[in-house]
């Protein structure tokens, strides 16, 4: 069984507080001369047919991007599984594409793995793998998950690896461009990855 670009919703998340930015909402942040949530945009529009942004402050700042623009359901900033969450509750597609707004490397085939990788393994999630180790906030996620992820939610658990442990799931082979997962977590990341270095 093969899935297609209209199968699926990119869910770019820009939820989190950038504690390690100074507060700094890291989806708006300068990467070469623009927000780090156009070039996602960019690279995202020729792979997705569709496109939201988790983010849970600076809406008007999302909005002008011209796509949805979701809010977490769960307060206090909860991780990324509540931004899964509000994404698969509110699609019209049968999976998400999720990925992080802070991680601007993004290879041009990026949804295309995934959905190469889905044909040969119906797993229900589909997880980057770097050649060391999962990269669990990129993912291909099946939406008929969200019962489960509710319950695990409703429990107080918040990790990822623990929710995806539940689950069938399958690598997705980035070892070749493993830099893509290379994010800008403080001041100093961000300046290195502008710089190349």
């Amino acid at each position: 069984m093969s899935i297609h670009r209209q199968d699926i919703t990119a869910v770019i998340l820009a939820g989190g507080q950038g504690r390690r930015m100074g507060g700094r909402d890291k989806g708006l942040l300068d990467f070469e001369g623009r927000p780090l949530v156009a070039t996602l945009i960019d690279r995202l529009e020729e792979q997705a047919l569709d496109i939201v942004i988790n983010a849970n402050r600076n809406h008007a700042d999302y909005q002008r991007f011209g796509h949805p623009v979701i809010s977490d359901q769960l307060a206090d900033y909860q991780g990324p599984l509540a931004g899964f969450a509000v994404a698969m509750s509110g699609v019209d597609t049968d999976f998400i594409l999720t990925l992080p707004c802070d991680s601007p490397l993004l290879v041009e085939d990026y949804a295309r793995r995934f959905l190469d990788s889905y044909a040969v393994r119906q797993a229900p999630l589909q997880v980057a793998f770097d050649g060391e180790r999962l990269q669990p906030v990129h993912a291909l996620i099946k939406v008929d998950l969200l019962s489960s992820l509710k319950r695990f939610l409703d429990s107080g658990e918040r990790k990822i690896d623990r929710w995806y442990a539940q689950h069938e799931y399958a690598r997705v082979d980035f070892s070749d461009c493993a830099d893509m997962f290379r994010n800008i977590n403080t001041p100093a990341d961000q300046a290195s990855l502008q710089t190349g270095l």
